[in-house]
């Protein structure tokens, strides 16, 4: 049986189009889709069951996006030609599409949830990150699943003062703008990218355009549900609920919140007032009581405790740790923490701290990418670490979550562009979250900018970071400068932003109410500006400028360009030539050839060994000009000559002919000359006659008069 095929397409106004095809493939999922741009295509499905498991009380929605070396046309690295584990940029995109529709879902919906976006064929002028969040709204769209969307993400780049919806990477490469926006037709509820220490107006613009892009896909979902025919959406089984216990509830905790709520303590002591009130009201009911209703009265104690937090920042201007909106915590930095590491610092700020650490190696060390749709390395890249004793919490590793891997990106991303292009090294930068009381991923990119300028790194800039929130009961709202975790817990959005004293150089936003006005953002952008510089003041207080070079027992870097014909002369055979200069000099040495040149890089603790590296680089590579004099040393005598030795290329010999010594008849070599003596030579070139080197002392002594035949006779 033929299927009957749906599509929609859409029009991105420049002569390229987006289609969304459906019937096709994938049929038994409650909903999927084709989306295509260009030669890249995505399946994506969705499926969800049809109740939820007991006692789950969450929505477990699980957001997969897997791009397939056959889309490329490439066999996966490694041993085993299988794709295994996900990506970073995988996983990230996966991140991405899930900040953006877990919101949507209904608050009680808790069935399990599976979102499935697979690359099935790529194209080289398209990157498919930036699609997959239609894809996983278009599937969404078409089945009976309730969700109260649809949603689209675009990307939006800057490039020479334009904005383009959804560019290649190689248009990005040229852009100071890349922000991925994800958004309803009516409200953006999430915003992450880089920038080039853009201004909080420019940066705006960004987000208003990606807004109207993704109000025609949302638009061209709605069409496509309309002709493939809208499904009724199923019925599943709802939260219980007692209207008179939450009443009752409400009363018995609210003010006794508030009021815990305004005294402005402490982490650890606001949980603990917080859990002995909770015990306080649920000792009040029947064991038979909470048995039943157990989790409805805890339930209902989080509404009211969140209504409690909420109304004293709204009404009076104060938050749980007693601070005002705009204040930032106290703050305390140090560098140079770890006597051993390349460059190391410590970022507190409240109940927040970050430890940085710095190492500095070669190309070798450089981290690969490779993925179906882009191959290359990193120079720059840093590791964010996020331990449970951060918090307080004993629970079990499991290794790298998706949340480390994200807040890791962003860090990365905040500083990667204030690293000099000409630096040398291969950077590694490592975050170790020591305690957690919101905001670590902003802590992380504080510490790091302190670590990079103690280990020597040239930063542009230093760059600080702040993240935002938002409280509103939509007519009253309040921004709050330097979130806590409570805060981002029971606020409206988490908006982290870094940047240097110039501009913004990163953003992550998370959105949870339907709705903001650009008014609050922008005002959240100037607020978190005033804060960002407060705290970058800070860090300048504790290290005002990169240190001026390295540690001592920190490599240094020295990058040497040979003509590429030299390159098997410094290898040797087998490795033989540079694998013994390693070892005698004590030093790493790579060699790449770019462009027909052999780029050298030389890594090494000690001056001297680095120094010896170069003048084995310049021996080898060295080539006499014709017509200059050369000073050179006797290192062995022949019966017809002497061999002599540059010294301004040690182990670079030539042979100094016995007709070539002297003006005089010369009969034994030690006339002249004898071993170890350093005389001057000119040197002639290719001799037609022997096609060797020739060189001469004679032609640089002053020429004896000829003889007067006269005279003789």
């Amino acid at each position: 049986m033929i299927p009957k095929v749906h599509t929609q397409i859409i029009e991105l106004g420049d002569g390229r189009t987006i289609s969304i095809e459906t019937g096709k493939l994938a049929k038994q999922a409650d909903g999927s889709v084709v989306v295509r741009m260009g030669d890249a295509m995505l399946l994506a499905t969705v499926v969800s069951a049809r109740n939820a498991s007991p006692g789950i009380d969450f929505l477990p929605l699980t957001v997969d996006y897997r791009e397939k070396f056959a889309a490329a046309g490439r066999y996966p690295g490694g041993f085993f030609k299988r794709e295994a584990r996900p990506s970073t940029e995988e996983i990230l995109t996966m991140r991405l599409v899930d900040r953006v529709l877990r919101p949507l879902f209904p608050k009680d919906y808790h069935a399990e949830t599976q979102v499935m976006i697979q690359l099935m064929s790529h194209d080289e002028n398209v990157m498919p990150d930036a699609l997959a969040g239609l894809a996983a709204s278009a599937c969404i769209a078409l089945s009976d699943i309730p969700f109260d969307g649809p949603i689209s993400e675009v990307r939006v780049a800057r490039i020479n003062g334009e904005f383009i919806v959804n560019p290649s990477r190689a248009q990005l490469e040229q852009a100071d703008i890349d922000l991925m926006v994800g958004a309803s037709a009516d409200s953006v509820s999430m915003v992450e990218g880089e920038m080039d220490e853009v201004s909080e107006e420019e940066m705006t613009e960004a987000i208003k355009i990606a807004h109207e892009a993704i109000k025609i896909q949302c638009a061209a979902q709605d069409a496509l549900a309309e002709k493939v025919g809208r499904k009724e959406i199923r019925t599943y089984d709802t939260e219980a609920n007692d209207e008179e216990l939450e009443q009752k509830i409400y009363e018995l905790a609210y003010q006794k919140c508030y009021d815990i709520a305004k005294i402005g303590s402490s982490k650890q002591e606001r949980t603990e007032k917080f859990s002995a009130l909770k015990e306080e009201i649920t000792a009040l009911f029947s064991e038979e009581e909470i048995e039943e209703k157990g989790g409805l009265i805890s339930k209902y104690f989080g509404k009211a405790q969140k209504a409690a937090v909420r109304n004293l920042t709204l009404n009076e201007g104060l938050r749980l740790d007693g601070r005002k909106t705009t204040e930032i915590r106290p703050i305390w930095c140090e560098v140079n923490y770890l006597p051993s590491t390349h460059g190391s610092a410590i970022f507190t700020r409240g109940e927040t701290q970050a430890l940085a650490t710095v190492t500095l190696g070669t190309s070798r060390e450089a981290n690969q990418v490779d993925m179906p749709t882009y191959q290359g390395e990193e120079k720059f890249y840093l590791h964010y670490n996020f331990p449970p004793f951060s918090t307080g919490e004993a629970r079990p590793l499991r290794g790298t979550s998706r949340r480390e891997i994200g807040h890791g990106n962003l860090a990365q991303r905040a500083l990667s562009g204030m690293v000099p292009d000409d630096c040398p090294y291969t950077v590694r930068v490592v975050s170790e979250v020591l305690e957690s009381n919101g905001s670590s991923s902003m802590a992380t990119v504080c510490a790091g900018t302190m670590a990079l300028m103690d280990a020597g790194i040239q930063l542009k800039k230093p760059v600080s970071g702040i993240a935002m929130g938002l409280i509103s009961d939509g007519e009253k709202y309040a921004v709050l400068s330097d979130i806590l975790g409570d805060e981002d817990h029971l606020g409206d959005m988490d908006f982290k932003v870094t940047g240097t004293a110039d501009g913004i150089t990163a953003c992550q936003m998370d959105i949870k109410i339907k709705g903001l006005s650009y008014e609050i953002l922008v005002n959240a952008l100037k607020q978190a500006r005033e804060g960002r510089l407060h705290i970058l003041g800070k860090l300048t207080e504790t290290i005002a400028k990169p240190a001026e070079d390295v540690k001592p027992h920190a490599p240094k870097m020295v990058t040497r360009t040979i003509p590429g014909d030299y390159i098997g002369a410094l290898i040797g055979p087998g490795g033989k030539v540079i694998q013994e200069l390693q070892k005698e000099t004590n030093t790493t040495i790579v060699i790449e050839e770019v462009d027909e040149q052999g780029v050298v890089e030389i890594l090494g603790t000690d001056q001297d060994g680095i120094d010896a590296v170069l003048r084995k680089i310049d021996a080898i590579t060295f080539k006499p000009k014709v017509g200059s004099v050369y000073e050179v040393k006797v290192v062995k005598i022949l019966d017809f000559g002497a061999v002599v030795e540059y010294l301004d290329a040690p182990g670079n010999e030539v042979l100094l002919h016995i007709s070539e010594l002297a003006w005089e008849r010369t009969n034994n070599v030690t006339d002249i000359v004898k071993l170890g003596d350093v005389i001057d030579v000119k040197y002639f070139g290719i001799d037609a006659r022997t096609k060797k080197p020739k060189v001469s002392r004679k032609a640089l002594l002053p020429r004896p008069p000829r003889p007067d035949k006269k005279s003789e006779k």
